[in-house]
């Protein structure tokens, strides 16, 4: 059996200290949330940055202080920045983090392949906006993380192989449960995976309180998965228990150990990713 990948996403757009106080927003905070479960088994991780007021923010001298302070400490660790459009839609800005050099620059950069609606906001990804930003990524050197919430996005995938755009291996996150694209059903899972091109990398999480369960599934049956309040705040179904980022990454190791699945390095997702 392959080795189990931990993609951590500690922090997100959405979580807020009123929401919980364990979410981290600084660039300090995210930083010890980042060293702090790298040494529970994370090799991968994926930022987002907030400004002063807890906001999600795009400036690229934010990432810069993150990223520095982690490779002070962890020069292994996989480092993907966001390109998210669910707060700000000009490439500019979305693309700045690509723009980052030397020990700030992001070994991978995340790819939304379609817009999608999440509960009161919209992540818009026009096609012309897509094509920009995995251009850049191919120009900078940056693997895309192509982020998927149902099977259309494969579909643009396919689509983008197909212009030369994007290099094997394929790093898929299989993200389920969002109210308006694939639940968090097996079947689900199966028809979107197995739909994904040959050589293929593929992670799943659940939205929510589906996380624990779909990451179950991707010890089982994944190449890896993805964990982290980004996607989920509580450490139960029932919500009677916030979460730390250690608490639900500490669980996924636990899980992988009575599974007997062996947890793999940062040096060795290099390797497999051919980063």
């Amino acid at each position: 059996m392959k080795k189990l990948i931990i993609n951590f996403a500690p922090t997100g757009m959405i979580p807020t200290k009123e929401m919980t106080p364990h979410v981290p927003v600084s660039p300090e905070e995210i930083v010890r949330d980042v060293l702090e479960c790298a040494a529970l088994g994370v090799s991968m991780v994926h930022l987002h940055a907030r400004d002063e007021k807890g906001s999600p923010a795009w400036q690229p001298e934010l990432f810069r202080e993150i990223i520095s302070e982690i490779r002070r400490a962890n020069k292994d660790l996989i480092i993907a920045a966001t390109t998210s459009g669910r707060t700000y839609n000009e490439f500019e800005k979305r693309s700045a983090v690509l723009d980052l050099t030397a020990d700030a620059k992001p070994d991978m950069a995340s790819l939304t392949l379609s817009s999608i609606n999440f509960n009161k906001v919209a992540s818009v990804n026009s096609p012309d906006m897509i094509l920009a930003l995995v251009k850049k990524m191919k120009d900078k050197g940056i693997k895309p993380e192509l982020e998927v919430f149902d099977l259309g996005m494969v579909n643009v995938a396919h689509y983008l192989i197909g212009k030369g755009l994007l290099e094997p291996p394929y790093y898929f996150n299989i993200l389920l449960g969002n109210i308006a694209a694939a639940q968090a059903k097996l079947l689900h899972l199966g028809l979107l995976v197995s739909e994904l091109p040959p050589d293929s990398i593929w992670s799943v999480t659940g939205i929510g309180d589906s996380q624990c369960r779909m990451n179950g599934i991707g010890i089982i049956a994944g190449d890896r998965v993805r964990v982290g309040l980004e996607d989920n705040i509580w450490f139960d179904e029932k919500r009677t228990q916030l979460a730390t980022n250690a608490m639900l990454v500490g669980r996924i190791a636990s899980m992988a150990r009575v599974m007997g699945r062996e947890i793999a390095t940062p040096a060795e997702v290099r390797q497999m990713l051919k980063l």
